[in-house]
Formats: structure tokens, C-alpha cells, sequence
């Protein structure tokens, strides 16, 4: 496949994967790949940690379902992401980005435009669609046959100091490899990110990961190859669109966006 191509096709992967384990020939692949990222001064800060382990899959996704419930229900989620929401085609097509809730029940339609409201909030909760999501969330993780948890080295990553900057930039390189590897391989990737909204449910899984004192465990993500058909869940959103280049780029100073380049790039001939 041409990397251009990978690089245009890439995507979050929001259902399931198929049952099978990925092969070991493929995780070692993608750790490679991880590894050739750029970091500063060559400090290479990431670390991983693959899980395959069926017991411990288990457990976080139990810990991700409920967290998934628990930050939905209280209506932390929303009103942390509120803006990043779209409930119809046109505010998509003039915003071009968050999340467009494009599948949900008939019997939910119609309070959209509630959704951050009070009202909103009760109604969700006595039709249970909190429950409902985090169910579906839990057997999304448990049905997935590999997680892969990303550290970063905390004699890099130090809070408030520039290290820390250069030692994320550098993990968030490594993971962008490793997720258009995927799109090559046949396979999805998800962030697990849930168990960041709830306090204290972070601190399980990096138990169950026996992280140690020296690393920080940045992020968890699901992995797996793609069945032919991909099941959408009952409630469900996509992010397919993409800012216009007029929308994000500048020439010569920011006061001046870019313009002629909104439609599709030609493709680039090879030097």
C-alpha cells in the first residue's frame, strides 16, 4: 500500500476485531516501527508493554465499562467534551471536526438537543444509556486479543519541566507509527481512555500492569485485525471529516490563511 494512501486511511477502529491473536511476526513489527520514531536528543523515553493475557483483558475492561458508566452517568463526560459534539450532518460538514453522533435508538432523537441539559442528563440515565454504552465499551476491550499499554521513562517525563514536552511529543510519534502500521497489517486500534475520566481507576490498571515507580503509563490501547464487516453498537459516532487546509494553514504570517488548497492533493511523484 502507498503511504500516502495508509496515511489517508487511517481511523479509530470503534467496533469489534476478530478473535484472533495477532501474530507474533506483527507485534514485533510494530514495536520496531514504534522505535524508529524521532525523539530528542535520540532518548527513545517510550516504553510498552503487550497484553495478550485473557484474565487481565478481562479486568480492564470490566474497569473501562464502569468507568465509561460511571463518567456518563454523572455528566463529567459531557460537559468535559460538550464541544466537541455534532448531532447533524450540516453542523459536521461547516465544523469538520469532534464527533458526529450519527447512530443512536430512534427513542433518543429527538432529545439531542438536550443532551447537556439537566433534563437531558435524566433522561439518559432512566433509559439507562449510560449502562448501556459502558456494557458495550466493556465487551469492546474484553473481545480485543491484544492491548497494548505505553509508559514513558519518568527520568524524561517530568511534569512541568521541558523534557516532559519533548518526551510526549516523541511518545505521540511513536504511537502515529505504530497506528499507520495498522492500516498495512489489516488491523485496528482504539484508545482505551475511559479509565482516565474516573479518579483512581488509572492507578488499577497500572496495577494490573505492575508498572513501575521509574515509568508513567501515558495511555492503553486495543488492537486486533478487522473482520470484512464492521458491526456498528447501537450508539455510535464517526469523525470522518477533516478541516479544510483553509481552515488550519497560514502563509507567511497567521493573519493570512492559506487559500487554493481545499480540494484533494495530487498525488506526489517519487524523487
Amino acid at each position: 500500500m502507498e503511504f500516502l494512501d495508509v496515511v489517508r486511511r487511517r481511523k479509530t477502529t470503534n467496533g469489534p476485531f476478530l478473535p484472533d491473536p495477532v501474530s507474533e511476526d506483527h507485534q514485533r513489527l510494530l514495536m520496531e516501527l514504534a522505535g524508529r520514531a524521532p525523539s530528542q536528543l535520540n532518548s527513545q523515553p517510550w516504553r510498552f508493554v503487550i497484553v495478550e493475557d485473557r484474565p487481565t483483558i478481562e479486568q480492564i475492561a470490566t474497569i473501562s465499562g464502569d468507568s465509561m458508566t460511571e463518567a456518563m452517568s454523572n455528566g463529567t463526560f459531557f460537559e468535559r467534551y460538550k464541544p466537541y459534539f455534532r448531532f447533524s450532518a450540516e453542523e459536521m460538514a461547516t465544523r469538520r471536526d469532534g464527533m458526529l453522533f450519527d447512530k443512536l435508538p430512534a427513542a433518543l432523537r429527538p432529545f439531542t438537543s438536550q443532551v447537556f441539559t439537566a433534563r437531558g442528563q435524566k433522561l439518559m440515565n432512566t433509559m439507562r444509556v449510560p449502562q448501556k454504552l459502558g456494557e458495550e465499551n466493556r465487551k469492546l476491550v474484553a473481545g480485543s486479543p491484544m492491548l497494548l499499554g505505553v509508559m514513558l521513562d519518568r527520568s524524561e517525563y517530568r511534569p512541568g519541566e521541558l523534557s516532559s514536552f519533548y518526551s510526549v511529543f516523541s511518545m505521540g510519534a511513536a504511537m502515529e507509527n505504530v497506528w499507520l502500521a495498522t492500516v498495512e497489517l489489516g488491523m485496528g486500534i482504539q484508545f482505551v481512555s475511559f479509565p482516565m475520566e474516573v479518579p483512581g481507576n488509572w492507578a488499577k490498571i497500572e496495577s494490573l500492569l505492575q508498572v513501575p515507580d521509574d515509568l508513567e503509563l501515558m495511555a492503553v490501547y486495543r488492537l486486533g485485525y478487522l473482520p470484512q464487516e464492521q458491526r456498528r453498537p447501537a450508539i455510535d459516532w464517526s469523525s470522518h471529516e477533516r478541516k479544510l487546509p483553509s481552515q488550519y494553514v497560514f502563509r507567511g504570517t497567521c493573519a493570512t490563511p492559506q487559500t487554493g488548497w481545499d480540494s484533494p492533493a495530487k498525488a506526489v511523484d517519487p524523487v
